[in-house]
């Protein structure tokens, strides 16, 4: 997938301790497999926006939508192996110039350092923050608004659902965002992917079903005034860009990380244009701006937002690790990183 290429030869004196090496701490950061890869890009780009892309389809026609969700994620695909490709060639011919000292680039910050100096560093940190946090608030809005109409209570122990859903999610998402790397994170990332697919895939069942019944109108172009919306939509649903450098340096083989992407990618768009398709497909000019709205209160329309619950839940502390990168200083990662992995080991000792 284009990034297979001269990353064969490694000094060994990286792996060698000198004076800098530390004393304490000094653990071992694991990496991910090609498995534990996939399922991170995957829990990363996939999110509510999924949602929408049959309303998407109504607007812009079914073909023009397609076409567009098609565009956006090649581009989309091809601005991540940029983007790493970039990072792999400043981190041989650029080394010395690095912040820190450091000879390798491990985030979006290192790399503006690495082009523009600090002001570039500084500028890039500030938009990975901005983004990444805007996705996760999106996500806990989502979580409690969601949850608290499931629940079908006006007030619970004097709070309302939605507070009460936001005071549960703390402590669970502060030990989470605790977790040191998106490797360790990966197991949660392949369960929240399976719930999530099997949710999509009971709606577009069930949109199949309910297309042979209803046989609606369907139009294949939407015009040119929806052509910007549809574009705004599809870019909003591949949301996981901002990933691409945290995931690819904690990859185990990096020579197959654009493999790896370039299925994830593949995969994700083709789910995305079914998904989309087949809403349209059964409600027509009926299909509203949330799909689960099409089938009302019921089994099916609570379960896939549950689901989809469960997914962006987990995803939050794997779209908040470059936030921490950036805001918490190197001695602070440096020392919950040991901690965590210190812990590990006793566990997996145990084991």
């Amino acid at each position: 997938m284009g990034l297979q290429k001269k990353n064969r030869t490694k000094s060994s004196s990286s792996s060698a301790p000198n004076e800098d090496t530390p004393l304490l701490g000094g653990h071992y950061q694991p990496l991910s497999s090609k498995t534990k890869t996939f399922a991170n890009i995957f829990i990363a780009i996939v999110g509510a926006g999924v949602l929408g892309l049959p309303y998407c389809f109504k607007k812009t026609g079914w073909i023009l939508g397609l076409i567009m969700l098609f565009t956006v994620g090649f581009f989309t695909h091809y601005c991540m192996i940029l983007l790493v490709q970039t990072r792999r060639k400043l981190e041989s011919s650029f080394s010395h110039t690095i912040s820190r000292g450091s000879s390798k680039i491990n985030s979006f910050g290192d790399l503006g350092y690495a082009i523009w100096g600090p002001s570039g560093k500084s500028f890039v940190d500030l938009m990975i923050v901005l983004s990444q946090f805007s996705f996760c608030v999106g996500y806990l809005i989502f979580v409690s608004t969601t949850l608290a109409y499931l629940s079908k209570y006006d007030s619970i122990l004097g709070l309302t659902p939605k507070v009460l859903i936001h005071w549960a999610c703390f402590p669970f998402q502060l030990a989470l965002n605790a977790i040191p790397t998106l490797t360790h994170l990966a197991p949660l990332s392949i369960f929240a992917d399976i719930v999530d697919f099997a949710a999509k895939s009971v709606v577009m069942i069930e949109d199949v079903f309910i297309c042979f019944e209803n046989r609606p109108n369907l139009k294949a172009f939407g015009g040119f005034p929806m052509f910007f919306y549809g574009i705004g939509v599809a870019v909003y649903a591949f949301e996981g860009i901002g990933m691409v450098l945290p995931l690819e340096s904690e990859a185990k083989d990096k020579e197959k990380f654009g493999d790896v992407l370039g299925l994830a990618m593949m995969l994700i768009s083709i789910l995305y244009g079914s998904f989309g398709a087949l809403g349209y497909f059964a409600f027509g000019d009926e299909t509203q701006e949330i799909i689960t709205t099409n089938f009302g209160q019921g089994l099916i329309s609570d379960l896939v937002q549950f689901c989809l619950c469960i997914n962006l839940f987990f995803t939050f502390p794997l779209m908040m690790n470059p936030v921490y990168e950036v805001l918490f200083v190197d001695e602070v990662v440096d020392g919950v990183r040991g901690t965590w992995y210190s812990l590990l080991e006793i566990f997996e000792n145990d084991v």
